[in-house]
C-alpha cells in the first residue's frame, strides 16, 4: 500500500455563500492523502492530482466546501479507482480573524 501526501496546496478560489465571497477569490489550502495499491505502471500521479483539485474548485465555484469535498472526492475515485482510502481538508485561512476554519471528508473504500 502507498501513500501519497499533498500538503499545503494553496490557490484562490470564488468558495463560500456569502454576497463577498461570490465576487472576490479568496486563498484555499488544501491537504490531501490517499491510499492505494501500488503495482508498477498503476500509481497515481500527485502533480495530476493536485493540478485536479485546483482546475476543479476554479472552475465549479462550489457555494459549501462540503459540497466541494464530495464532488472532488466522487471524481478522485473515478479517475483512480485504485484509490483504497481518501483524505480530503480544505481549509479557509482568511475567513475568520482568529482561527484557520475548515472542513474535512475521509472515506475508506476497501471497507465498501
Amino acid at each position: 500500500m502507498m501513500r501519497i501526501i499533498i500538503k499545503d496546496l494553496t490557490f484562490e478560489t470564488i468558495v463560500g455563500i456569502l454576497e463577498t465571497e461570490r465576487h472576490t477569490p479568496q486563498k484555499v489550502i488544501l491537504h490531501v492523502k490517499i491510499d492505494y495499491a501500488y503495482a508498477g505502471e498503476n500509481f497515481i500521479d500527485y502533480a495530476h492530482v493536485c493540478t485536479f483539485l485546483e482546475t476543479e474548485m476554479q472552475q465549479k465555484r462550489y457555494f459549501l466546501l462540503e459540497d466541494a469535498l464530495d464532488d472532488l472526492s466522487q471524481k478522485l475515485k473515478i479517475s483512480y479507482p485504485h484509490i483504497h482510502k481518501l483524505k480530503l481538508k480544505i481549509f479557509k485561512p482568511h475567513i475568520l480573524p482568529n482561527a484557520m476554519v475548515g472542513v474535512s471528508r475521509c472515506i475508506n473504500y476497501s471497507k465498501n
